[in-house]
Parts: structure tokens; sequence; C-alpha cells
């Protein structure tokens, strides 16, 4: 998935920032922050917001009688004896005009806030559907199984704008020689996506429309800097269709 995405990362942002990314997807967004800008640009923005907005409401005092409902039901009569109570039995079975008032503007209140977080969810922070990347194998050819011997899996961001490749097992060249990367479309010349990364790790490339007209992704075996023709000069090592 492409986090740098603004719009996938602003709304990934907002669920975080609101509570409602819970358990091993809040623990995964934590783990991506410090590897996408972009991400921990937008969850700082949101967690801004959110104060900014939770510091204008203005604290609402429950009457006293709300609190010793709240400690009779916990706790029983029992506890009324050490409970605070400033009204008078009296008004605790039937509270007076004024009190009912009160409670009613209270009870008011706490809907209209919880509607207005339901209605901001669902304009604001609306769930992120996710969409699984493009999974690509690239097989060894015969004349990788006689080099590299090794194959890849290449991963395409859902827009075709972000690709991911790792090698299947450990990649052996001389020193003196690269691996590099094509897309091969289905007609015309192949186009270089790069060079890998050395050793065993994953190679990232950030390029929009990979997937424009693109039919397989070949690795070809390079001198040290890459193809100098701009096509591949070499034995091609690994390849697999889109």
């Amino acid at each position: 998935m492409d986090y740098g995405h603004p719009e996938r990362a602003d709304r990934l942002a907002a669920e975080y920032a609101a509570g409602l990314l819970r358990g091993g997807a809040r623990r995964r967004f934590e783990r991506l922050l410090p590897a996408h800008p972009a991400l921990a640009a937008a969850a700082a923005q949101w967690a801004d917001r959110l104060e900014l907005l939770g510091n204008r409401i203005q604290p609402v005092e429950p009457p006293a009688r709300v609190w010793i409902g709240i400690q009779r039901k916990l706790f029983g009569a029992a506890n009324d004896a050490q409970a605070p109570s400033p009204v008078s039995p009296v008004s605790l079975v039937r509270p007076d005009r004024h009190q009912d008032r009160q409670l009613r503007v209270w009870r008011v209140i706490g809907s209209a806030a919880l509607a207005a977080s339901v209605a901001l969810g669902f304009l604001v922070i609306r769930p992120v559907e996710p969409q699984a990347p493009i999974v690509v194998v690239l097989h060894e050819t015969p004349q990788g199984l006689a080099l590299s011997k090794t194959g890849f899996v290449a991963s395409v961001s859902p827009d075709g704008r972000a690709l991911v490749l790792k090698p299947l097992g450990p990649m052996k060249i001389e020193a003196s020689q690269a691996l590099e990367l094509w897309a091969v479309p289905a007609e015309g010349t192949p186009r270089s996506l790069g060079l890998l990364a050395s050793g065993d790790g994953a190679t990232t490339v950030v390029r929009a429309g990979l997937l424009k007209g693109t039919k397989a992704f070949a690795v070809s075996l390079e001198p040290a800097g890459g193809s100098p023709t701009g096509q591949p000069s070499g034995p091609v090592v690994s390849a697999g269709n889109v």
C-alpha cells in the first residue's frame, strides 16, 4: 500500500488520532510512522486538530445527586452514609423543578455531543477499505540458474506508483556486476526501473505508471553501474508476467 498518498495518509491518521484503529492495526500504523514522513506529518496534524477541539469544550458539572446515584448502583445503599449528600433525601426521590430542568439540559447536551461525534466520524473519518497489492513472481531463467540462482517477488501498490522487489534467496554476483530491473511491454523496448539493492535487501521503486503497458518484469545481469545501452545488455536471470 502506498502510505505516501496524501488522501490515504490523512484518513489513516484521522482514524489513529480518533482512536478508531485498534489492536494489530494500531500497532502496525505506529511501526509505519518512522519510515513514512507523510504519514507521521498527517498524524501530528490530526492530533493538533483534536486537541484544539477538545480545548474548546467547556466542562459541565453534573448535579450532586447523579454521583450519589452512581455510588448506589456500584456499592449499594450501605455506602450512603459515606457519600456526599448536599441535597435533601426528599430531593433524591423527587427533584425540584430547577434540578429536573438542569438534568434535562445536561442530557440534551450529552446527546448532542454524541450525535456530533457520530456525524464527524461519518463525514471526516471514513474507514479506508484496504486494497491488496499486485504480486508478481519472477522465476529464474536457465541463465539465471547458472548465475544468480535466485528468483524475486515484486509487490506493486494498487495505484501502480510503488514497487518493492525482494529476492527469494541469496544473490551471488561479482563485484564488477549489477542486477537491473526492467518493465517489459507487450510491444516495444523495455524500460529500466533501476539497479537492485546490493546484498539480500529489498529494492523500492517509486514511479508513476509502473503497470501502464507493462506485460512482465525482468532482471538482467549488467556491468556495475547498469546497462551501458539503456536496454538489457546481459543475460536475463529472472522474469515474471504481470
